[in-house]
C-alpha cells in the first residue's frame, strides 16, 4: 500500500458510541485520543460505531468526525452492523477494544475488504466475567433460554461466551497496541499511554478560585473524581475517610455522574453531605472544571479489571499540575512515579491521614503537582502517543 500523510485514511471502529460508551466523555476517552494522535501526525481519521440504547445526550469532540449507527443491544444489530461495514471506508481499521461489535467487526471487513486491521486493547474485557476461570457450558434447555427470549444472555453483543472467542482471534489483527502492561503481557503488542492534550488541560490558562466560585465550590477544600463511579472505583474508601476526618469543608466533587446505573445515587443516600455533583460537560470545559480541584484522587480498588486498567483521571490531574492521591494499583505507580500520593487500595485510614498530610504540607504538594504536569508533557501526551504510532503505522504500510 503506498499511501502516507494526508493520503491515508484510518477508520476508528469503537465498540459502542452511545453515552454509556466512547460518546461518554466525548474527547477524553481512547477512541478519541488515538483519532487526535492520528491527526497529529497528518492522516484523515474518523470514528465509526453502533450507538446502543442511550437515555442521554452523547457528548462527541467537534474536531474529530463520528459516524454511527443507533441500535437495540438485544435486537437489530444484525442490520445496523451491515450498514456500519459499509461506513468503514478507511484505507486502516483500527478497532477499539476487544469486543464483537468493534474487533468482530473489523476482522469481517478486513477479510472482505483486505484491509490491515490494528487492535488497541484498553480493557481485559473478560476479567469482568470471572477472567480466565469464566465457563459457559449450557444443557440444551439452558441454550434455548439463553437465546430465544428477546433480551436473552447470548443476545447481548458483549456475553463473556462471544469475548472469551475474540480473545482467541487475536491473531487476525495485524497490529496490537495497548495501554498498560498488564494488557501487554497478557496480549502482547506495542504499549502506547493514553495521553492527554497538554495545550488544551494548561493550567496556566486557568484560575483555580475563579473555577471555584463558578461551579459553587469557593467555601471547600475540594477532592474530585472527574469520572462516572464505580463500586471498583474506591470512591466508598474516599467518603469513609472524609467520615474519619470529619472537617466540613472538605468535599468530594463527582464531575459526570454513572451513565449505567444507579450507584452514585446510593453514595449520596449514604454520603451525601460529603458529596457534590457536576454535570458531565464537553472535553473542552474539563480543564476549568480540573482547575477547581485542590486534589484529584483516583482510589482504584485492586481487582483484575484495574490491574489492566489506565484511569484517565490520572492525566487530567497530571496535566493541570494538581496534587493527586491515588492507589497502588495496576499502572498508576509507574504513571505518576515520585509525583504524586500513594496509598493502599482498600485503606480509607491511610486516605484520611494522606489528604491531612496533603493539606498541611501544601506548598510540598503543589510542587508535586507541577512535577507530574512536567511528567505528563514527557510521557503523556498526545504527542507522546502520535511519536510511537507514527512508525508502526509506516512499518505495517510497508510490509
Amino acid at each position: 500500500m503506498n499511501l502516507s500523510g494526508n493520503n491515508l485514511k484510518i477508520s476508528i471502529v469503537a465498540s459502542d458510541l452511545s453515552s454509556q460508551g466512547a460518546g461518554r466523555w466525548g474527547g477524553a476517552n481512547r477512541p478519541f485520543l488515538l483519532a487526535h494522535a492520528l491527526k497529529k501526525i497528518g492522516y484523515s481519521v474518523e470514528i465509526v460505531g453502533l450507538a446502543f440504547d442511550s437515555n442521554s445526550p452523547t457528548l462527541y469532540d467537534p474536531e474529530i468526525p463520528v459516524s454511527s449507527v443507533p441500535c437495540s443491544y438485544y435486537s437489530g444489530i444484525i442490520s445496523a452492523s451491515q450498514q456500519l461495514l459499509q461506513q468503514i471506508d478507511g484505507d486502516i481499521i483500527y478497532a477499539v477494544k476487544l469486543k464483537p461489535t468493534s474487533f468482530g467487526l473489523a476482522i469481517l471487513k478486513k477479510l472482505i475488504g483486505n484491509k490491515p486491521l490494528i487492535l488497541d486493547i484498553d480493557d481485559w474485557e473478560l476479567s469482568w466475567y470471572g477472567g480466565e476461570n469464566f465457563q459457559y457450558k449450557p444443557n440444551l434447555k439452558q441454550l434455548i433460554t439463553d437465546i430465544l427470549p428477546k433480551e436473552a444472555p447470548l443476545r447481548f453483543p458483549d456475553h463473556p461466551l462471544y469475548l472469551s472467542w475474540l480473545e482467541k482471534l487475536t491473531s487476525y489483527a495485524d497490529l496490537i497496541t495497548t495501554h498498560t502492561q498488564f494488557l501487554q503481557q497478557r496480549f502482547g503488542g506495542i504499549y502506547i499511554p493514553n495521553g492527554k492534550d497538554t495545550n488544551l488541560f494548561n493550567p496556566e490558562n486557568y484560575d483555580p478560585e475563579a473555577s471555584r466560585i463558578k461551579y459553587g465550590l469557593s467555601d471547600y477544600k475540594v477532592l474530585m473524581f472527574p469520572g462516572a463511579p464505580r463500586q471498583y472505583k474506591g470512591l466508598e474508601d474516599v467518603l469513609t475517610a472524609l467520615e474519619i476526618l470529619n472537617q466540613p469543608k472538605l468535599k468530594l466533587v463527582i464531575v459526570g455522574g454513572s451513565p449505567y446505573d444507579d450507584y452514585d445515587q446510593k453514595l449520596m443516600e449514604k454520603w451525601g453531605k460529603w458529596i457534590i455533583k457536576i454535570p458531565k460537560s464537553p472535553v473542552n470545559l474539563m480543564p476549568e472544571i480540573v482547575a477547581a480541584a485542590h486534589i484529584i484522587v483516583v482510589p482504584q480498588k485492586n481487582t483484575p479489571a484495574t490491574q489492566a486498567q489506565f484511569p484517565l483521571k490520572l492525566t487530567d490531574g497530571m496535566a493541570m499540575a494538581k496534587p493527586i492521591l491515588a492507589t497502588k494499583v495496576g499502572d498508576i505507580p509507574d504513571i505518576l512515579g515520585d509525583t504524586g500520593f500513594l496509598v493502599e487500595p482498600d485503606s480509607p485510614q491511610e486516605i484520611a491521614t494522606t489528604i491531612d498530610y496533603i493539606f498541611q504540607h501544601w506548598d510540598l504538594a503543589q510542587n508535586k503537582g507541577l512535577e507530574a504536569r512536567e511528567r505528563c508533557l514527557n510521557y503523556f501526551s498526545i504527542d507522546t502517543m502520535a511519536a510511537i504510532l507514527e512508525p508502526i503505522i509506516n512499518n505495517l504500510l510497508n510490509q
